[in-house]
C-alpha cells in the first residue's frame, strides 16, 4: 500500500505513525509526549517554539489518528499527484500553521482575560502556574485547564486538504457511512459550518480544537483560490 502513495503523503503518514507509536509506548512508561510536543497556547508557561511544528504529528488516541490519516491518504494523496510533492508539502504545512494561528488568536485572549480576573482577586499568576491540581476557585481551574491542555493532531492540515478538494472537485461523491452518496462541496461545506458553530458554542468539556479545524480550512481555501487565479491554465 505504501509503495502506491506519492512521496510526501507517504512520508507524512510514516511520521504520524512513528510519533503516535512513540507516544503510546512511552505513555505506558508515564512519559507524556503529548504535553511536551502538543501545541500549548503561546502565553502558556508550557509553550515551546518547536510545538508549532511537532503538534501536528501528535494524536490523542487511535481513533484520532486513524480517521485523520484515512482522509489524508484518500484526498491528500490525490492532490499531491496533481500538484506535485513541493506544492503539496507547502500547502500542507501552511494549513497546519494556519490552524495553529487561529487556535491561538482566541485562546491567548481568553487566557489573558482570565489572568486579569485572577489577579483582581488577589492571586499570584506565578504561584498558580506551579499548581499541580485543581482548586475550589472556578476561574483558576479554567485557567489551569487552558494552560495545561495542548492541541494535537493533523486535523487542521486535513481540513485544509478537504477544503481544497471540495473547491477543485466539488461534485465528486463521497460515501457517508460507506453507503450514503454526498457531493464533496456539500459534505465539506456542512462539516465546516458545524466546526464554526462548535467554535462559537465553546462548550466546557469539549476537547476538540474546532477553531484549528476552521483555521486549516480557511487557509486551505485561500491558498487554492489564489493559486487557481494566478495560474488558470496549469492549475486544477
Amino acid at each position: 500500500m505504501l509503495n502506491n502513495l506519492p512521496q510526501v503523503t507517504k512520508n507524512l503518514l510514516i511520521l504520524n505513525i512513528m510519533f503516535f507509536a512513540a507516544s503510546w509506548f512511552l505513555g505506558a512508561q508515564d512519559i507524556n509526549l503529548i504535553s511536551k510536543f502538543g501545541a500549548h497556547y503561546v502565553n502558556s508557561p508550557l509553550f515551546e517554539p518547536f510545538q508549532v511544528v511537532t503538534h501536528f504529528f501528535m494524536h490523542a488516541n487511535f481513533i484520532h489518528i486513524f480517521f485523520n490519516m484515512w482522509i489524508f491518504i484518500m484526498l491528500g494523496g490525490y492532490l499531491e499527484k496533481i500538484w506535485g510533492p513541493k506544492r503539496f508539502f507547502i500547502f500542507y504545512i501552511l494549513c497546519a500553521l494556519g490552524a495553529f494561528a487561529l487556535f491561538n488568536v482566541i485562546g491567548v485572549y481568553e487566557i489573558e482575560a482570565l489572568k486579569t480576573q485572577i489577579i483582581d482577586q488577589g492571586h499570584s499568576i506565578r504561584e498558580i502556574n506551579r499548581l499541580e491540581s485543581f482548586t475550589n476557585n472556578e476561574l483558576i481551574n479554567q485557567y489551569l485547564v487552558m494552560i495545561n491542555t495542548p492541541m494535537v493532531g493533523a486535523s487542521g492540515a486535513i481540513f485544509g486538504v478537504m477544503a481544497a478538494f471540495a473547491i477543485l472537485f466539488p461534485n465528486t461523491e463521497f460515501r457517508l457511512y460507506f453507503a450514503i452518496p454526498i457531493k464533496a462541496k456539500w459534505f465539506v461545506g456542512a462539516y465546516f459550518l458545524f466546526e464554526v458553530y462548535q467554535s462559537y458554542l465553546n462548550e466546557s468539556g469539549d476537547s476538540t480544537a474546532h477553531l484549528a479545524h476552521v483555521g486549516g480550512a480557511v487557509v486551505g481555501a485561500i491558498i487554492v483560490l489564489f493559486w487557481r487565479k494566478k495560474d488558470r491554465n496549469n492549475f486544477w
